[in-house]
């Protein structure tokens, strides 16, 4: 039995992991940072009564030194974000599937933390808006940290990574305005049809979840699986909410940003205290890898999904939050993902979008928080133990004494296992800046249109009353039409009713 193999288990883990956290909290004189006792906190010293403050005063200056670098960078997108701990239990067999230690039977539980944000807004942001949420779930298990960095929606803007810098510059503050602009958004998403899909999931009803509990996860892209035996499956993660999809209308959300800027991340943590356990029940499609290049999608594409008929969701377990953070800064803004921290039996697809964040996401950690952000509490493996040469750094806390820091090495340090964590992927063909492979059915506007026609008429209204209200802000005409001009290639009367409902908007 694993160290996270039973509930009983699990809980005393967590209960020694938070008896640990707690005994830095202590009682006592206050001190230095050095541990010296502080014997005046109210009064900074001076020469003389009323005269100039001294430099010798070092606890004044400790302490306004250290105010000062209390903040780091914040994360560029998904800055504004909440989180929580929870368990993941299996409740179905899929080792056919995937020789996942955490996944190997049914009734296993592993620790999770899982982060939700918002993805254009910065840190102060509000929490009621239009915006995908990021859905970043860390699972510490016993062969290392898992995490599946996805969003609430199943697929997204672009397909290729490169775009990615030049698609969030859209949605940021304008290098000259210092807002948000309108022809940016829409010249990028006009220029860009492959975005179209996406846009009409966000500004559908499900663009301003009511609170974080209330709306689905995706893992969004394609992973490998692989089993004992080698072979190799495709999936894609759902995470369905069980308290039910709740969502804000945009005058809703426009009332509830104002009077309550972090109602999101207070309807999280207020229903974890009253013990109102948010859970979300997950399930997995699973394509054989023989079924991929016949399939009539790109099944690597970011921006489609994979029809439910074709490939049925399996449910596989139940992930529930029941543990708030000691600490929002420590455990929420210093917490990492990485969709490259994968675990044996799960790895990567082609998806050129998950190929560009398997670099990225680290990157922006390694800068953001530092070399050794993977120390940190929050971050570094709760039901195992990192075992790694990489020494030094900023905040390095000399963790490995005086071990040799090589491998191979003949002093009994780590040692490769010689079985890689995934199955390699078949390559053919030259290099280049190649496009994605064209499927049977792929063009940019197919899955837009079908979601389009799955709407109610009401659904629909709201749709096209959110889409109008933004592109008719659209300084320029051309940039407007082109807009409406892709709504109008997934559905003829998407864009017929778009473009009246802009035109009577613009006079």
């Amino acid at each position: 039995m694993s160290i996270v193999g039973s509930g009983s288990a699990l809980a005393k883990q967590q209960d020694q992991w938070q008896a640990t956290q707690e005994a830095h909290v202590t009682q006592g004189p206050l001190t230095t940072e050095a541990g010296a006792p502080v014997a005046d906190n109210q009064n900074s010293e001076t020469a003389g009564i009323g005269g100039p403050v001294l430099v010798q005063d070092q606890l004044l200056l400790e302490k306004l030194a250290h105010f000062n670098r209390e903040r780091i960078p914040e994360r560029v997108v998904h800055a504004r974000g909440a989180g929580a701990y929870g368990t993941f239990t299996v409740t179905a067999d899929v080792t056919r599937y995937t020789r996942a230690g955490f996944l190997s039977e049914v009734g296993k539980q592993t620790e999770t933390f899982l982060r939700f944000s918002t993805v254009a807004g910065n840190l102060g942001a509000a929490d009621a808006v239009r915006d995908p949420r990021g859905f970043a779930l860390k699972f510490y298990t016993e062969e290392g940290n898992y995490d599946l960095v996805g969003n609430n929606t199943p697929v997204f803007f672009i397909k290729d990574a490169i775009k990615f810098p030049d698609f969030i510059h859209t949605q940021k503050r304008d290098p000259y305005t210092g807002s948000q602009e309108a022809d940016n958004v829409w010249d990028f998403w006009g220029l860009s049809p492959e975005s179209t899909h996406q846009v009409t999931w966000l500004f559908g009803d499900r663009g301003i979840p009511a609170s974080y509990r209330h709306m689905n996860g995706y893992g969004s892209h394609t992973y490998q699986w692989n089993n004992e035996a080698g072979e190799v499956f495709w999936v894609k993660y759902h995470f369905k909410t069980d308290q039910g999809i709740e969502n804000l209308t945009q005058q809703e959300a426009n009332r509830l940003a104002g009077e309550d800027p972090d109602s999101h991340q207070r309807d999280l943590r207020e229903a974890i205290e009253r013990g109102e356990f948010p859970s979300w029940t997950v399930q997995v499609q699973i394509m054989p890898a023989a079924d991929a290049a016949t399939y009539r999608f790109n099944p690597f594409d970011l921006t489609k999904v994979w029809p439910h008929a074709d490939y049925p969701p399996i449910t596989i377990g139940k992930l529930e939050l029941n543990r708030n953070p000691e600490n929002i800064f420590a455990e929420v803004e210093q917490s990492i993902f990485s969709p490259a921290h994968f675990v044996p039996g799960i790895g990567p697809s082609p998806d050129k979008m998950l190929q560009g964040r398997l670099f990225a996401y680290g990157d922006a950690h390694r800068y953001r928080v530092g070399i050794n952000a993977d120390h940190l509490p929050v971050n570094r493996p709760h039901a195992t133990e990192a075992r790694t040469h990489a020494r030094d750094g900023f905040l390095y806390d000399g963790r490995h004494k005086g071990a040799k820091n090589y491998e191979p090495n003949s002093f009994g340090g780590p040692f490769q296992t010689d079985r890689p964590l995934w199955q390699s992927t078949a390559v053919a063909g030259g290099t280049g800046d190649h496009p994605a492979p064209v499927h049977a059915e792929d063009d940019d506007f197919v899955q837009a249109g079908t979601l389009y026609r799955l709407m109610s008429e009401d659904e629909k209204e709201r749709l096209i009353g959110n889409l109008a209200g933004f592109i008719a802000k659209v300084s320029r005409d051309d940039i407007a039409e082109r807009a409406i001009g892709n709504f109008r290639r997934a559905d003829d009367d998407f864009g017929k009713r778009l473009e009246a409902a802009v035109q009577a908007l613009r006079g």
